[in-house]
């Protein structure tokens, strides 16, 4: 396993239906190797030796009736019970919240655009970012109740933005988008021509440069991994197989 300075080992689930953006963000955003699976095609690491484990965003809901779904959800589960270091992004955080038990439903409403967060405590994931800070948001699922005995990070009046549960952390918003990938995902959404147009008008230099604040958390998220990594006794469990 990785020790000391060298680069940890992170597994990508990738959720988003092959969209190139996704890998490409992250490979950017996260300064560790990345060993990249195809969730919504079923694919899943064998086993939790990996350093931490990164959730992406998807266009599926959680409570979709979709096969591959509860395999991830319950591979997701598992790696926090071994306290592998888990991040959720977006629907990751969906996924992750569903694998601890807590809620997730359908808004009624769609929050997108840059929008700004606040943070409700002060955690490791958020070191270095401001209390209240800009990020690029699109989602029409929320989580409405937290696992047993997670702690709420952030929040706007759209609900829950981040939290944390042991050594797995959630975020709803997207840290890794670039302003093409905000382009791109805002002008395939089925919303009126007149919210798209104001949307895209808001994915300029400078809510692009306001938004960079809180990619300090990949950084961070890298840092807390390292440090479990050093403080742990034994492997994480190479010979354990998933569920799917």
């Amino acid at each position: 396993m990785s020790q000391g300075t060298e680069r940890l080992r992170f597994a990508l689930l990738d959720a988003s239906h092959g969209d190139s953006n996704t890998r490409r963000n992250f490979r950017r955003e996260l300064d560790a190797d990345l060993v990249e699976f195809d969730a919504t095609s079923g694919e899943l690491p064998s086993h939790f030796d990996f350093d931490g484990v990164v959730v992406t965003g998807s266009r599926a809901s959680v409570y979709w009736d979709e096969a591959w779904i509860p395999s991830l959800v319950t591979y997701v589960g598992d790696a926090a019970e071994r306290d592998v270091p888990v991040l959720g992004v977006c629907y990751g955080h969906q996924i992750l919240a569903t694998a601890l038990g807590g809620t997730v439903e359908g808004m009624g409403e769609y929050e997108i655009g840059y929008r700004q967060v606040r943070k409700t405590t002060e955690s490791e994931l958020f070191e270095g970012i401001d209390d209240r800070f800009t990020v690029f948001t699109t989602h029409s699922d929320a989580v409405t109740e937290l696992p047993a005995g997670a702690d709420l990070l952030a929040e706007n009046e759209y609900g829950v933005h981040a939290f944390r549960k042991r050594h797995a952390w959630g975020v709803q918003f997207h840290p890794e988008y670039d302003p093409d990938t905000a382009r791109y995902v805002t002008m395939g959404k089925d919303l009126p021509d007149e919210r798209i147009r104001s949307v895209l008008d808001g994915i300029d230099e400078e809510n692009y440069g306001a938004a960079c604040e809180a990619k300090r958390l990949f950084e961070n998220f890298v840092s807390y991994a390292r440090r479990v990594r050093s403080d742990s006794p034994s492997d994480t469990g190479t010979d354990v197989e998933t569920a799917s």
